[in-house]
């Protein structure tokens, strides 16, 4: 009986978890071709101790039976080998991105997760192979590590680690070109060399080879001294202060089933790529009648050049050209230097400020822009780059001619043989081949357009046993719809008729009521609150609306679940059904329902960032919330999801005030403060409350007034307008006190406590009398915060002792509370307490672990504060060079977020760093 069978088995269950594995491979795992006669007996008497010992150590039902064998569950996270893989893959996605500090850091982390040879001790000749397997994954992982960490220019420190690798595995020829790359790198010519001699000499001995071919491309590389070969490494710094380079990549999804229009792709291409010699920014505009395929024509082209000739990115936006209200550039350009990098405080305020910052950012890098949708010529000038390194590409109903040097091409309806291409690809060649009379009478019905010829298809594909004569008798039925569809827009309207009059009654209404939600993406809670529905039957319902192409599938969710949107025209058909076959208060009744879901998952997430409704006032709006497993899924992150919804939200907060959801509209828009504040969004916020602000104005709702008012006045002080902040707050405080709100004159106390903050005036009585206040009101977090600013006004008075009592009283509420973005607050002000008290290296620790978390959760404005403080933390305990690079960065952080205008107390303290003697 072969030693360590027990062990044997559990390997052979672990490298196949969640899979069953039957007792005979059990066996032949075991003793391979030479099994004992008692081999079955055995091995379930293996598999009844792995089970009991398992049932203690995991949880029962961890091994269980099944034919014909046994299965070992394990889930995620539980399981090394699956944890490497996933990290591996990970790590590779953002190599992709060109974030290498965390590709190299998630490499770390997967290879730190081997402690020795895979499966070593099974003795399993079966096993073996499968060890090997994972082995390679183990080098690849390796060799990949040390290709990031020559690209960030860490050859000094590779050296040691690839020789061991080299001597332990002399046979893999990139180990051996990395040791060479990284020897010759840190100025080690000979040694490179040498190292290849060293290999190519074991290749000839052992194996009667010479090295590949990219091996001694290397060596006559390093004899040539190949500046090539060479890199000026950027000043390394330490992994947790490192930022990723910004490539966005915001192109929408190509479509698989793209056809025609070879020769106006060709066309495209040549004018955006064909003259490289030239100064002007390639600019092509596709302009044509709606539905006639310019966004898919567009977006085509877009990824056929992307990747080979814009690797700095791409950059989309649809302008909304065809609705009410097209996007404003400002908001456009806004969008776009957030996407480049520029943090939220950093945008100008004006569009001509915005653009020059734009063209500044774009200067130099080849990177494509696909303006889609464009009103007018006004619209587009300031989004076009000044760098003829960039291509952008309009569309348009109408032919801009003004854009000075743009290339406009008309992109017209399918021809004859286009469309029929079209049909096949969708409903297959058999079927066209078959009835090629009725193919061509189908195209000329519709005249030729795509989106008609896509709707058309989508019926037919969808009812394999119809004849294309029968779909042919149809639309002849329709003859006054056809002969709209001759003529302008209304083709599109008769086609999509077509599609509608097929659907079901509740299909058909949904799609009705979805309309009412403007420009919404929408997941599938949203169609189950406007029917007040069941959400497995609106997920079936909007899945039957995808594949009568009335819909389409925008993005997949986090938690797997698909996400959903109107094309823009049949958005607009929706509208004029929803117009007709809808009452108003049915309408605004739907539009309620959706708002109070988008509410009450918004009130949700603030309460996990703040443990509770703290530091918000909410109204009498009622909120629909999905079932809390749902909602878990939903709000794993709160803020991430924030971001994600942002402008659904905000969408939201304009639909409810034109409708006169007052209440809704304001609750909703300050409980959006949570992410506007921390991401410094500062537009979104002044945009949606002055679109509340309306809302209750019209119906003399104070509460909502005051609340809208006091956040507003918020905003001003963190823009840095303390004079604009004086008459809102001050209405603010008003208002609640005549209401005898006790929560919002808590709020407006401190909001006027910071405002005579900034103003050099004494802050203290307000702050007190808000704290009181939001005891009343019964907001510890409130009090919280309020503790942390008394402290610091202790503390610049020079009384350590009270300043420690206030934030050590602040932080047990957030102990209590579980706050984290006010205990971060609150422990950034305790380490100015220890650096006063000479607590130098309790604050520089302190202060690292509050770097990372500000990191994580994007506070640029927090992360500026905490390195200027840890570079001073650093200088008092005579770590120079380590002080000097973090206020350097902290300057560099800050000019960032204000445009240019750093601190000037970070740029005296560097430059007396700076002045010392060395």
């Amino acid at each position: 009986m072969p030693p360590g069978r027990q062990q044997t088995v559990l390997a052979a269950l672990l490298v196949d978890a969640n899979r069953v594995v039957s007792l005979d491979q059990l066996i032949e795992a075991i003793w391979y071709d030479d099994p004992p006669a008692t081999a079955r007996t055995q091995v379930q008497i293996c598999v009844s101790r792995l089970r009991r010992a398992l049932a203690a150590a995991v949880g029962p039902d961890t091994l269980v039976t099944r034919g014909p064998g046994y299965e070992l569950q394990v889930a995620d996270g539980q399981l090394d080998a699956r944890t490497f893989t996933g990290l591996v893959s990970g790590a590779a996605d953002l190599t992709r991105t060109g974030a290498l500090e965390d590709a190299s850091r998630m490499l770390g982390a997967a290879l730190a997760l081997w402690r020795g040879p895979a499966l070593s001790g099974t003795g399993s000749r079966l096993l073996e192979a499968k060890a090997s397997h994972l082995e390679e994954q183990r080098l690849n992982a390796v060799e990949a590590h040390f290709d990031l960490g020559l690209r960030l220019g860490r050859q000094h420190q590779l050296i040691g680690e690839l020789a061991s690798q080299v001597a332990a595995n002399p046979l893999r020829e990139r180990l051996r070109g990395q040791l060479m790359l990284a020897l010759f790198r840190s100025g080690r010519q000979a040694e490179a060399l040498e190292t290849y001699r060293a290999g190519r000499e074991l290749l000839v001995e052992q194996l009667g080879l010479e090295p590949g071919d990219e091996l001694r491309r290397l060596e006559a590389a390093i004899l040539a001294d190949d500046a090539g070969l060479r890199r000026s490494p950027a000043p390394e710094a330490p992994a947790a202060l490192a930022h990723p380079p910004v490539v966005p990549f915001q192109l929408p999804a190509d479509i698989a089933d793209f056809t025609a229009r070879d020769a106006l792709i060709e066309h495209t291409e040549r004018l955006l790529l064909g003259h490289p010699g030239r100064r002007a920014t390639p600019v092509v505009v596709l302009a044509g009648k709606p539905g006639v395929g310019k966004t898919v024509l567009a977006v085509h082209v877009a990824h056929r050049i992307a990747e080979d000739h814009c690797p700095d990115g791409q950059l989309y936006c649809d302008l909304g050209g065809t609705r009410a209200h097209p996007a404003d550039p400002l908001d456009v350009l806004g969008r776009f230097l957030r996407a480049l990098g520029v943090p939220g405080p950093a945008v100008p305020g004006s569009v001509d400020e915005r653009a020059e910052m734009y063209r500044h950012r774009l200067a130099g890098k080849r990177m494509l822009v696909v303006l889609d949708d464009a009103h007018s010529e006004r619209q587009v000038r300031d989004l076009l780059p000044g760098s003829s390194s960039c291509v952008v590409v309009v569309t348009s109903r109408v032919r801009l001619t003004g854009l000075a040097g743009a290339g406009v091409l008309d992109v017209d309806v399918l021809d004859p043989e286009q469309a029929t291409g079209m049909l096949a690809t969708m409903i297959g060649t058999e079927r066209v081949a078959a009835e090629p009379a009725a193919v061509d009478a189908l195209v000329r019905l519709v005249g030729g357009l795509p989106l008609a010829l896509r709707i058309v298809a989508a019926r037919l594909a969808a009812r394999p046993s119809w004849s294309l004569a029968w779909m042919l008798e149809r639309l002849s039925d329709e003859r006054r719809r056809l002969d709209e569809l001759a003529h302008g827009e209304l083709m599109v309207r008769a086609s999509l008729a077509l599609t509608y009059d097929g659907l079901a009654g509740d299909a058909r209404r949904l799609l009705r009521l979805l309309s009412c939600l403007d420009r919404l993406s929408f997941p599938v809670w949203v169609a189950a609150a406007l029917l007040e529905a069941d959400p497995l039957r609106a997920a079936d319902l909007l899945e039957r609306l995808v594949d009568a192409q009335m819909l389409e599938i925008s993005a997949i969710e986090r938690d797997g679940s698909p996400r959903y949107r109107f094309h823009d025209l049949i958005r607009l058909f929706a509208r004029e059904q929803l117009d007709e076959h809808e009452q108003a208060s049915g309408r605004r009744a739907a539009l309620a329902r959706v708002s109070s879901g988008w509410l009450g998952l918004a009130s949700e997430a603030h309460h996990r960032i703040y443990g509770g409704d703290f530091t918000v006032l909410h109204g009498s709006a009622p909120r629909l919330r999905p079932p809390a497993d749902a909602v878990d899924r939903i709000l794993a992150d709160p803020l991430l999801w924030f971001e994600d919804e942002q402008d659904n939200l905000c969408s939201i907060v304009a639909l409810a005030a034109e409708a006169g959801l007052d209440e809704c509209a304001w609750d909703l828009a300050v409980t959006m403060v949570a992410l506007f504040e921390n991401r410094c969004y500062f537009d979104a916020w002044e945009r949606t409350h002055r679109q509340a602000l309306e809302a209750v104005r019209a119906v003399a709702n104070r509460r909502g007034e005051a609340a809208l008012l006091c956040s507003l006045g918020s905003l001003q002080l963190s823009r840095s307008r303390p004079d604009a902040a004086a008459e809102p707050l001050a209405a603010a405080l008003a208002t609640f006190e005549d209401l005898g709100d006790a929560h919002g004159t808590a709020m407006a106390h401190r909001n006027l406590a910071l405002l005579d903050e900034a103003r050099g005036a004494d802050p203290q009585a307000r702050f007190e009398r808000a704290l009181v206040e939001f005891r009343v009101a019964g907001d510890p977090v409130g009090e919280a915060y309020v503790l942390g600013r008394l402290a610091q006004t202790e503390l610049d008075a020079g009384d350590e002792e009270r300043a420690g009592a206030y934030l050590a009283e602040a932080l047990r509420i957030c102990d209590r509370t579980g706050t984290p973005r006010v205990e971060v607050q609150l422990r950034y002000r305790l380490s100015g307490l220890l650096m006063r008290q000479g607590r130098h290296s309790e604050a520089a620790d302190l202060l690292t672990g509050l770097l990372t978390r500000a990191r994580t959760a994007r506070d640029v404005a927090g992360e500026a504060r905490i390195l200027h403080r840890l570079g001073l933390a650093h200088a008092h305990l005579g770590r120079r060079e380590t002080a000097e690079r973090l206020l350097v960065e902290a300057l560099e952080l800050q000019s960032r977020i204000t445009g240019g205008a750093p601190d000037d107390r970070v740029r005296a303290d560097l430059a007396a760093l700076q002045a010392l003697p060395g």
